[in-house]
């Protein structure tokens, strides 16, 4: 870890390894500052970390890391201690928060973080990108929350980014908050919903199965992708109802 005036610096490593014996073992888990990867109980044959948050932020002009890679025959779960609180800082400019995910052949992701709460003040970029094999399993829960009970929106921009075998799936941006284009709380847009949230699914099976396009709801759509995968993007008035339709969709997936 490194701290500027510019704000922290920080990077998380997690890797998982078949071990050989029907598990997963985790021959890299290291985290600096704020980013604290713990290995927790996990089912049979799973590994699973939970991201614990060890300070507080991202704060303006701090930059987070985190890299998980995914090994041939190795399944990993990756979860978060609680909600990440983008907030203003003391340094200036925005604060950036990159995810960098691989999938090797065969091996299995479930990336289930808590949600992000965009606080007023705050300006924040998240940039994730997934790099799978062609017979890669992933399971992706994004949850933005704009503004604490209450309170205004920061500015966040979200960007996924996701290539199987080679070829990009989705590419995608999200911009809300004060200074985002035009139009993001519109009809068009989240209108009066402040929680936003997608599920990225990629299993093998998708590719002569694929999942059928349908609205679920009055606030979530499930799409097809040009490859093993299908996204679900919803919108709601608060996270736990948020949660709650990305749950349902996952489970109608079998």
């Amino acid at each position: 870890m490194s701290a500027t005036a510019t704000g922290v610096r920080a990077t998380a490593r997690i890797v998982a390894r078949a071990d050989g014996r029907g598990g997963t073992a985790l021959p890299v888990l290291a985290g600096e500052g704020p980013l604290a990867p713990r290995r927790t109980r996990g089912s049979a044959g799973e590994a699973r970390v939970t991201l614990v948050g060890a300070m507080s932020g991202p704060l303006g002009g701090d930059h987070f890391t985190v890299e998980a890679g995914v090994e041939e025959g190795a399944r990993l779960h990756v979860g978060s201690a609680a909600a990440t609180l983008a907030l203003p800082g003391q340094a200036k400019g925005g604060a950036r928060y990159d995810v960098r995910l691989t999938v090797a052949d065969g091996g299995e992701l479930c990336w289930l973080p808590e949600q992000l709460i965009s606080a007023r003040g705050s300006d924040l970029h998240v940039r994730t990108r997934a790099d799978l094999g062609p017979g890669a399993r992933l399971v992706l829960r994004e949850e933005q929350v704009l503004g604490r009970t209450g309170e205004e929106p920061g500015r966040l921009t979200s960007r996924l980014s996701v290539r199987i075998a080679g070829w990009t799936v989705l590419d995608q941006e999200l911009s809300c908050g004060p200074g985002a284009p035009g139009g993001w709380d519109g009809p068009a847009g989240l209108g009066s919903h402040r929680a936003v949230g997608q599920l990225l699914v990629v299993r093998p099976e998708f590719e002569e199965r694929p999942v059928a396009p349908r609205v679920v709801g009055e606030g979530a759509a499930v799409l097809p992708l040009a490859g093993p995968a299908a996204l679900v993007t919803a919108v709601a008035p608060d996270a736990r109802r948020l949660r709650r339709t990305l749950e349902m969709v996952l489970a109608s997936f079998g």
